[in-house]
């Protein structure tokens, strides 16, 4: 009882009781937003794991956005065909349909446009949208399941949309912190109530609140110290210049699109360059480049402990294609 008492004198001295909920600037997040049939996202899942979406037969989207490791490789930098090493990290396609622009660089507005890059990119699936159509049209399978679905069947457009509409079907609601925000207030222990405290405080969600905590704003790497010059054993290059190689404009240099930290526990390594290894690394970096701080350990293992409430249950399409 004494110990349920000081919890709640301490959420109410930060403004985090029940009814303060509504007010915070993380918001839970919510069901996909447009109803679409099951049999297309299911559609959508399959073409996801299809190798033959790739020039040589052997990459599929899931390559590198594991369904079942977070949506992503946990690699610094995603392998491709015949091997070649990609440019940049790749980021979860776990709830990528929350983001305001895909890719780090934003250079893609909705995830169809998206798939333009991994499909003719020469590091990834190397192909063309005509070699993916044929080689779709003459599975048969493929052919029936998409007349059931498009009037006009398999078509490079078509294919976009059951992909990006399983993609969007990637929601992982119900965190720990969901539950608190909903009003929960026993979801989260002190030490995890006193990181999201000290998260806000300190400034990180300036760029990291809303439904998907980040993924809505660009920001520059390095607002308060030189992150690249700082950064040990990796020469600066043309994929670090972010937002600038799509607007060409300098103020646009070293722009990145922030990212979404849900299910960010899961998702090492860090950042665009996969830089830093461990979430801890990545919030002291972070405090320093970002914050102009030099966070204490209990700061950072308060802030860590608050990230990983952020995990949510695996996305539905997945558990029932699992049973």
């Amino acid at each position: 009882m004494k110990k349920h008492l000081i919890f709640l004198v301490f959420c109410i001295s930060q403004g985090l009781y029940a009814e303060n909920f509504k007010d915070e600037p993380i918001k839970p997040i919510r069901a996909p937003f447009a109803q679409v049939s099951e049999e297309k996202i299911r559609l959508g899942l399959e073409l996801f794991q299809e190798k033959k979406l790739s020039a040589d037969n052997t990459i599929s989207c899931a390559s590198c956005h594991n369904l079942f490791r977070g949506g992503v490789d946990n690699l610094n930098r995603s392998i491709g065909i015949n091997g070649a090493i990609g440019d940049v990290n790749s980021p979860t396609v776990f709830n990528s349909g929350l983001n305001f622009v895909q890719f780090w660089d934003g250079r893609a507005t909705t995830l169809e446009d998206q798939m333009d890059g991994p499909i003719q990119h020469p590091k990834e699936m190397g192909t063309t949208w005509a070699q993916v159509v044929e080689k779709i049209k003459q599975d048969t399978k493929y052919k029936a399941r998409f007349s059931a679905q498009y009037r006009d069947g398999v078509t490079e457009k078509n294919i976009k949309d059951a992909i990006a509409s399983f993609e969007r079907a990637l929601i992982t609601p119900n965190s720990k912190f969901d539950k608190y925000l909903a009003g929960d207030a026993k979801a989260l222990t002190a030490k995890e109530i006193l990181g999201y405290s000290r998260f806000k405080s300190l400034g990180c969600i300036a760029c990291h609140q809303g439904q998907n905590i980040g993924g809505n704003m660009f920001q520059t790497m390095g607002i308060m110290g030189d992150y690249f010059k700082n950064r040990k054993n990796i020469p600066v290059n043309e994929h670090d210049l972010g937002r600038f190689n799509v607007t060409k404009r300098e103020q646009d240099k070293y722009v990145f699109r922030v990212p979404s930290l849900r299910n960010v526990e899961l998702t090492s390594p860090y950042f665009h360059d996969g830089y830093a290894k461990t979430l801890n690394e990545a919030v002291l970096i972070m405090g320093r480049y970002q914050l102009g701080q030099t966070l204490s350990k209990e700061d950072v293992d308060a802030i860590v402990a608050f990230l990983k409430t952020l995990t949510g249950e695996s996305p539905a399409i997945l558990k029932e294609t699992s049973k």
